[in-house]
């Protein structure tokens, strides 16, 4: 039994000892493997990685300048080309194989006309024919397509859209949309003015120092345009217009310059210690002051400074003016629109509710062309930050209806809201109709279109308290969201009386300056109430004798409007202080 334990033991010695022996060779050889590997790297000649040909092309014969056969000067600055290699530019294609003299010359002066080029942008234009990409950043990117044009390349030009399409923010979208008008880049066009329609009013009601450089024609266009996103309503459109036409007749007027700041606070100060009522705040107290301390009886539009602004309070709807007390108490003050337009709208507005109220079907819009609804409907916008149940109500008399929006989940309706508390103000018809669309846009953080739903042209007939889903919002319209709603109530009335700008309104006055209770009554007989508070007939500020008064609206001396009831006139005081700190 001892010699069996032996020999095993002895077997098993001589197994694990060829083990280890069996991988000591392994080690060995692998170990020689790489050691004769090392060798012939060490041996074998070492690969460097060579430049593409069109690096190479860069960097030889643009940067390096070889074998030049042209120089081309430009801005005072000189770069030696090919003819082969600018032959790729239509412009100097046709230069060197055409019967120009410079077809025959190796050195070409270029005098730039355009000052958007500069030495930089050519150099970048100049590079790109040596190589098959550009690089361009947002803030060359102007002056590159500027060359770009100049020299018919019109893969440039597309690559600069792209880079200005999606750099489109509040700095950018003003130079974009003047320089894609200019070089005809049509995508960049479209692409900002929607931006425009977007945050025209989001956006540059803050940024007064932008919106001044928005040129006349563009205004021109986003007040007329129906996709524009107005919040809330028209009289904050009449707003942003008053600001932007009062900083463009004053360029170095800057409200954002911390002492003339303190000097419109003070201004604003002293106006209410005189008794005056701005309904403004401070910083926007100094163009109320321009526009309440002209002494003149017509309209700023109708003075050789106001004319050039004349088409684009043409597009303003201003029938949408009138239909609330304090809105219209500022626009008489201010006299930019003349009275003629609103005594008008006034009347329509009447004639259309005693129509709605009598019953009368044409009151209400029907069989209308999607111009014509465009063209006249109302524009009322919201923006919602977050989701969740909401509701709202644009304010003013909107022909005896209260409609409110309501935002749930993820549908939207609308809702026609009667009280009998008000019953006195609101339609007493059992059914109403109006027009509608709806458009809902979602926007990133540079307030671009991510996404919009929009509605067709819709035709309700809503009963008292009816409520009904205007819109289902697709899942892809996240927060925030922008709500525009076009909306026509009534019949569209003529506005061609529009197109006159009137040079004098004293025939209008003359006859607005008549009460109703005294036409037909002897001239000589005083018109002045015994008290101001004993009739709603407002007498001017200047003279408790005065020998004209309008029904609910008080002369000023110079032919100007002044609210009595409900709130304090301009006083002489008060005007000679509007004269002092008007600019």
């Amino acid at each position: 039994m001892g010699q069996i334990v032996v020999s095993m033991q002895s077997n098993i010695g001589e197994v694990f000892s060829g083990r280890r022996k069996r991988r000591r060779s392994t080690d060995s050889t692998a170990s020689q493997e790489e050691r004769d590997r090392a060798q012939l790297e060490a041996k074998s000649p070492k690969k460097k990685k060579l430049l593409t040909t069109t690096q190479y092309i860069y960097k030889a014969l643009f940067k390096e300048q070889k074998n030049s056969d042209v120089a081309v000067m430009a801005l005072d600055k000189v770069w030696h080309l090919h003819k082969v290699y600018l032959s790729q530019s239509p412009y100097f294609y046709s230069m060197f194989n055409g019967s120009w003299k410079e077809a025959q010359q190796n050195f070409v002066n270029i005098k730039i006309l355009d000052d958007r080029i500069t030495a930089d942008s050519l150099d970048a234009v100049f590079g790109s024919m040596y190589s098959d990409e550009i690089e361009i950043e947002p803030k060359d990117v102007i002056p590159v397509l500027a060359t770009a044009t100049l020299f018919h390349l019109d893969g440039i030009i597309d690559k600069c859209a792209e880079v200005m399409v999606d750099s489109i923010d509040a700095e950018t979208a003003i130079q974009y949309y003047e320089a894609a008008c200019q070089y005809g880049v049509l995508s960049v066009k479209k692409s900002t003015f929607q931006w425009f329609q977007i945050n025209l009013l989001s956006i540059y009601n803050k940024h007064p120092n932008l919106l001044r450089h928005i040129s006349i024609d563009l205004m021109t266009l986003l007040t007329a345009s129906h996709d524009l996103y107005v919040m809330q309503t028209e009289f904050s459109l009449y707003t942003l217009l008053r600001t932007w036409m009062f900083l463009q007749l004053h360029p170095h007027y800057d409200p954002d310059d911390p002492v003339q700041r303190a000097e419109a606070q003070k201004t604003q100060e002293r106006l209410v210690n005189a008794g005056v009522e701005t309904h403004t705040p401070s910083v926007d107290v100094v163009q109320w002051t321009y526009f309440a301390s002209r002494m003149e009886e017509r309209s700023f539009l109708a003075t050789p400074e106001g004319q050039p602004y004349v088409p684009v309070f043409q597009k303003l709807r201003t029938q949408y003016l009138t239909n609330h007390y304090m809105d219209l108490k500022i626009i008489f003050n201010d006299n930019i629109i003349p009275k003629e337009w609103l005594f008008k709208h006034i009347h329509s507005h009447w004639d259309a509710l005693l129509r709605i109220d009598h019953g009368q079907e044409d009151a209400s819009p029907q069989q209308l062309d999607n111009e014509e609804f465009f063209e006249n409907c109302m524009r009322c916008g919201r923006l919602l930050l977050e989701p969740g149940y909401q509701k709202w109500r644009w304010t003013g008399f909107n022909y005896g209806m209260d409609l409110i929006l309501i935002m749930d989940s993820r549908r939207l309706n609308i809702r026609r809201h009667h009280r009998h508390e008000h019953e006195r103000v609101l339609s007493l018809q059992t059914k109403r109709k109006f027009m509608i669309r709806t458009t809902v846009t979602s926007i990133n953080a540079q307030r671009q279109a991510v996404f919009t739903q929009t509605s067709e042209i819709t035709t309700l007939s809503l009963e008292k308290n009816e409520e009904v889903s205007l819109m289902v919002l697709d899942p892809k319209l996240v927060h925030p969201l922008l709500i525009s709603i076009n909306m026509l109530v009534v019949m569209p009335p003529n506005q061609s009386f529009k197109e006159i700008v009137p040079q004098s309104e004293e025939s209008t006055l003359s006859a607005a300056a008549i009460p109703i209770s005294e036409i037909g009554a002897s001239c000589e007989r005083s018109l002045t109430p015994a008290s101001a508070d004993d009739s709603a007939v407002c007498v001017s500020s200047d003279s408790a004798t005065s020998t004209s008064s309008s029904p609910s609206l008080g002369l000023r001396p110079a032919g100007r409007f002044s609210w009595q009831r409900g709130s304090t006139a301009l006083t002489s005081d008060g005007e000679a202080l509007c004269r002092d700190v008007a600019c």
